[in-house]
């Protein structure tokens, strides 16, 4: 009765399955011993450890085992090679499998998980649609080219459309490291974004991390709001570098005064820096993370010059369009740490 309710679950129907293999490979190993030789069961623990959980795979090696010294009885000088190979890759299995089991998942589901959540992500760091007249491109890039990055953009159009809120978001440490807590915040920002004022978003978002209480728990925002039908923005930072805005009346890019301010995560009371302005028709606005412009070892100014320069480039070379691949392509002096660029743009 016991047998059969372990055949109907999925691990007892892959266990009988893979020991019937086994026993068919022993069988086959007397047949022609090269084609079929004994190393050939390690194959078998691998499927077991990719379908199977920790007690299965324990009783899958046991099956193993036996047929191994059943194949090996039928031989005169039994090879020490083929033990050693089936039983690493056993001990290797049952590792990783013990690993996802401390996750309550088996087979490549943790995998499919992890997919999954960068996914979305990614999907929080594309921006919404926008009006007829208005424009906007994202570009990020993880240190180490990883899938996850502690830079991270959540955007969010108003439910009248009249207005755009987007926070560019850069957390302590780098690439997969930062991964887990970008995607948390990435979650919990994207919720406080639009639900509450702009001008409350950054003190609730400094509640949130603290209340974390996370050893390297602080990160760096660039959080704007943008009035899609008069063009006028609020573009507030905390620890963040300053926004960039192009004047199509006069032909420059404008660094914002709005700029550093307070860590979020750091302190409960903190005060976060604004400034009001307004884009017009030609108008740009530029947020990037440190990553863009910090060269190791000498002033934040001097990456953020470059950036100017290869910003007045872009204007002269054709407009807006692709524009922020091309300045994270061309700027990013620090490859080995994550980056990241939005820029907005008023046709």
């Amino acid at each position: 009765m016991w047998f059969r309710r372990y055949l109907q679950h999925s691990d007892g129907f892959t266990l009988l399955t893979l020991s019937l293999c086994a026993a068919a490979l022993g069988v086959l190993f007397q047949v022609d011993s090269r084609w079929f030789p004994s190393t050939s069961l390690a194959v078998i623990v691998l499927f077991g450890g990719f379908l199977m959980g920790v007690r299965s795979l324990l009783l899958l090696d046991v099956v193993v085992a036996a047929v191994l010294v059943w194949e090996l009885g039928f031989t005169r000088n039994p090879p020490p090679g083929a033990i050693l190979v089936v039983a690493v890759t056993a001990a290797i299995v049952l590792l990783l499998a013990r690993s996802r089991g401390r996750l309550g998942v088996q087979g490549t589901r943790g995998d499919s998980m992890l997919v999954d959540l960068r996914d979305r992500l990614r999907a929080h760091g594309e921006m919404p649609t926008l009006p007829e007249g208005w424009s906007a491109e994202v570009a990020l890039r993880s240190a180490g080219g990883a899938s996850f990055s502690g830079d991270f953009l959540v955007a969010t159009r108003s439910s009248d459309g009249r207005s755009l809120e987007a926070a560019l978001v850069d957390v302590s440490g780098k690439g997969v490291d930062a991964g887990t807590r970008s995607l948390l915040l990435s979650g919990a920002f994207g919720g406080l974004l639009g639900s509450v004022p702009e001008e409350e978003f950054l003190p609730a978002a400094n509640r949130y991390l603290i209340r974390q209480g996370w050893e390297e728990g602080f990160a760096t925002v660039g959080h704007v709001c943008i009035d899609l039908k008069t063009g006028d923005f609020v573009v507030s930072v905390a620890g963040h570098p300053p926004a960039v805005q192009f004047l199509s009346g006069t032909g420059r890019w404008r660094v914002s005064e709005a700029s550093e301010g307070p860590l979020l995560g750091i302190f409960p009371d903190a005060k976060f820096v604004s400034e009001r302005g307004r884009l017009d028709r030609g108008d740009a606005l530029l947020l990037f993370t440190d990553g863009l412009v910090e060269i190791p070892g000498r002033d934040l100014s001097v990456g953020l010059d470059k950036l100017l320069g290869e910003a007045e480039r872009l204007v002269h070379g054709g407009g807006f369009r692709q524009g922020a691949r091309v300045l994270l392509e061309r700027v990013a002096s620090a490859h080995n740490d994550d980056r990241a660029v939005v820029l907005i743009w008023r046709d």
